[in-house]
């Protein structure tokens, strides 16, 4: 009898066929992660040494270390030290396969996930998925507003406030009227989270000591920064003594908190604000950042629809079973900010500790665990914390509350731990100790282009003919100029 062996994408077992029988190589278990964020790149670090080929699908090229993007916005650390390209991160790691692009389906009977880049679509199969997309802004129903008012979720996204900042200084220094140079030294910020507060708290200081002395028409320290919260509390989920504390150090650097204010519109001029009372007021600022709320992405959806009997929360994040599996799919877990389980907060510890226990339940499979005897997922509080100022920040760890030094002490270990990479913790440590002891940022170049490119941008991508000239642009040379006086009028007619 002849004996042969082949090796089959399809079929893993043996086979006989035409009088012979044929020996299929058994392929290695198949596992796609969606999101190089926490979630993603941990779990596929988790399954470096298993038995498996994991496929890492991204619509970024980096690994965004999101809780430090507003010292990008505010000049302290280049978008390099806090978004490492992550096909440098896995370089080392021979079992994983990285893929830029934006996941437009996921079919869960065929087990197969289809990403678009440009104009040009990837389908990757699975046997067991990880889907940890993270979570977006949220404006509340009100997407209008993101025209004048930032998040802060992406390197795009900071590095757009930063130009927005350091421009308003500089508008100030040539306004021609108070009002017109009282309304560009106002800043708002909406939402008095974790991101808003260390945002406020920054824009303060770099109008207090980095920019002291560097304009000859205005003093920057006249800067006017505005933090509205819609509840009655500064950093409500850490509890009141500490957002007591953190209101009380704000305060105190010059920031105007206010409380139990809506916002009900923003324009180009300013910000419309509701008052617990009923009253409508106005503040008049050139410059905005929004950071009220987040919402999960539309995968959290789909996956809901296209599972028997999966819900997703009003946030639009995936109502999880006890294993972060959704209802009939065993093989495709969700965890990070796009899975919705009662008592984890959509922090980085959530995405970390929500991929390793997908990937210890990945292993565990291939070594012949039934889903059904999967233990429940369990979270572990290791604590909140947020910075206020240099050499002050509030923490948060079980029923141990503190603030101060020791407070902002423990906050750079801890985040210095979770950087990626030796060079970025080296450089950000000399980028903190140039900042927090001295006057000067080392990032405080700014562009025009950072500020209308994403308007100018979704201009062009208006309409699908549109997008595609724009694809075909960004794979080859224009053949003519049509593209660039879109963009140009795009920005043009924002600029006025």
């Amino acid at each position: 009898m002849n004996t042969a062996s082949r090796s089959d994408s399809v079929r893993g077992d043996g086979w006989a066929t035409g009088g012979r029988t044929e020996t299929v190589e058994k392929r290695r278990h198949r596992v796609v992660v969606i999101g190089s964020g926490f979630g993603g790149l941990f779990g596929t670090k988790h399954l470096k040494h298993a038995d498996v080929d994991i496929t890492l699908i991204s619509k970024t090229t980096s690994h965004l270390f999101q809780p430090l993007l507003y010292q990008v916005a505010t000049g302290i650390l280049s978008v390099g030290e806090i978004a490492p390209a992550t096909r440098l991160v896995l370089r080392k790691q021979k079992n994983a396969q990285v893929l830029l692009g934006d996941v437009i389906d996921i079919d869960l009977e065929a087990k197969t996930v289809t990403s678009r880049l440009l104009n040009s679509n990837t389908v990757t199969p699975f046997d067991s998925l990880i889907v940890a997309t993270g979570a977006q802004q949220s404006y509340f129903g009100n997407n209008q507003f993101a025209t004048y008012a930032p998040g802060m979720k992406t390197i795009d996204d900071a590095l757009e406030l930063r130009g927005r900042i350091l421009g308003s200084f500089e508008g100030a220094e040539l306004a021609t009227s108070q009002e017109m140079r009282d309304r560009l030294l106002t800043f708002v910020v909406v939402g008095a989270g974790a991101t808003g507060v260390e945002l406020a708290g920054q824009i303060a200081e770099l109008a207090d000591r980095t920019l002291e002395g560097t304009f000859h028409n205005i003093d920057p320290r006249d800067a006017r920064v505005v933090l509205l919260e819609g509840a009655d509390a500064v950093l409500a989920p850490m509890g009141p003594k500490l957002g007591l504390k953190a209101k009380k150090r704000l305060e105190k650097m010059g920031v105007e908190i206010q409380l139990n204010a809506m916002v009900t519109d923003i324009d180009a001029l300013g910000v419309t604000v509701k008052d617990a009372d009923g009253t409508i007021r106005r503040i008049e600022s050139s410059c905005k950042v929004w950071s009220a709320g987040v919402q999960a992405g539309p995968l959290g959806k789909m996956l809901a629809e296209r599972s028997d009997g999966t819900q997703v929360d009003r946030a639009g994040r995936v109502i999880v079973e006890p294993d972060l599996t959704i209802k009939g799919h065993p093989n495709v877990f969700v965890v990070g900010d796009l899975m919705s389980v009662p008592g984890v907060p959509g922090q980085a510890q959530g995405a970390i500790q929500g991929a390793t226990y997908a990937a210890k339940q990945i292993k565990a499979g291939l070594k012949g665990q039934a889903p059904q005897d999967r233990k429940p997922f369990k979270y572990f509080n290791k604590g909140s914390m947020a910075t206020v100022s240099r050499f002050n920040a509030v923490c948060q760890v079980g029923k141990l509350e503190f603030s101060g030094f020791i407070a902002w002490l423990a906050w750079l270990a801890l985040h210095l731990y979770y950087l990626i990479g030796y060079r970025s913790r080296i450089i950000t440590v000399i980028q903190w100790f140039v900042t927090f002891l001295g006057r000067s940022r080392g990032q405080m170049a700014a562009t025009e282009q950072w500020v209308f490119a994403r308007l100018a941008l979704e201009q062009v991508n208006s309409d699908e003919e549109e997008a595609d000239e724009l694809a075909a642009a960004l794979g080859a040379p224009p053949a003519n100029g049509k593209l660039a006086e879109k963009a140009k009028a795009a920005v043009d007619r924002r600029v006025g």
